[in-house]
């Protein structure tokens, strides 16, 4: 645990799915968190909280994720990056529309990146940052060419950030979710629910991963610590999987 203890984290998306799991492990291991997104994704956990501070931030504009980091960073450096905000439009390249390809790539690729440049000035003492990527940014399925798109930038983007800031002691990573039971997930089963409920469509796509389900949260985390921490020191530029065996499978099956 000391590994975590007195570092500074700052969380976009921190307030659903992946990033607020990853908000609520870091602050039980000892780090001092802010969770940053907008005011209609605060849950519960959040408004309570005493241990993870919560900022209001839209990604899709600089300036709000310009003051969320210097509120942070006003009281020390920081250590920690975790990019977590994301989002999925569904239908083929004539299907989505250009505002929606604007949308999902302002938020799923361009806010890293801007993120990025407001916090690393601050990494003063070095760190770590990792991006919450998907696999679907190394296979795609069908009618995703938005969000697919925006996770392969992603991905090209960790590494680069990842050799620009090797000198300066700061590591660049990004997990590769599959199937993740998030609110996310959630709402694209509804969708394509076709009269079942959502935990049998969940149930479904769990079951196409060779571990035989989804994912919770907590267990994308737990990979999201592990990579931010000093047990993971000579790790950068890398592009974890955290599957349940999909991308393994599909490589078989090519």
């Amino acid at each position: 645990m000391k590994s975590y203890q007195g570092k500074r984290a700052i969380i976009f998306g921190g307030t659903s799915g992946i990033g607020l799991a990853t908000a609520a492990l870091l602050a039980e291991r000892g780090a001092e968190v802010t969770a940053v997104g907008p005011e209609a994704n605060r849950p519960e956990s959040l408004r309570n909280s005493t241990e993870i501070e919560w900022i209001h931030a839209d990604v899709r504009f600089a300036n709000e994720i310009a003051a969320a980091v210097d509120a942070v960073s006003s009281r020390g450096p920081l250590d920690w990056l975790v990019y977590s905000a994301g989002i999925q439009r569904y239908g083929t390249a004539d299907e989505v529309s250009i505002e929606q390809w604007d949308l999902v790539h302002s938020v799923n690729a361009r806010g890293a990146f801007v993120a990025a440049h407001f916090v690393v000035p601050k990494m003063t003492r070095g760190g770590a940052i990792v991006h919450v990527s998907s696999v679907q940014g190394v296979a795609c399925q069908t009618s995703v060419p938005a969000y697919a798109a925006s996770k392969g930038t992603l991905d090209t983007l960790t590494k680069a950030m990842a050799l620009d800031y090797a000198a300066r002691g700061i590591r660049v990573n990004a997990v590769l979710p599959g199937t993740v039971d998030t609110p996310m997930v959630r709402a694209a089963a509804e969708m394509f629910s076709e009269g079942r409920s959502s935990d049998a469509v969940v149930a479904r796509w769990g079951g196409t991963h060779p571990l035989g389900r989804v994912a919770q949260p907590r267990e994308i985390a737990q990979a999201i610590a592990f990579l931010l921490s000093e047990e993971a020191s000579f790790i950068t530029g890398a592009l974890l999987p955290v599957d349940g065996g999909l991308l393994a499978q599909l490589a078989v099956k090519l």
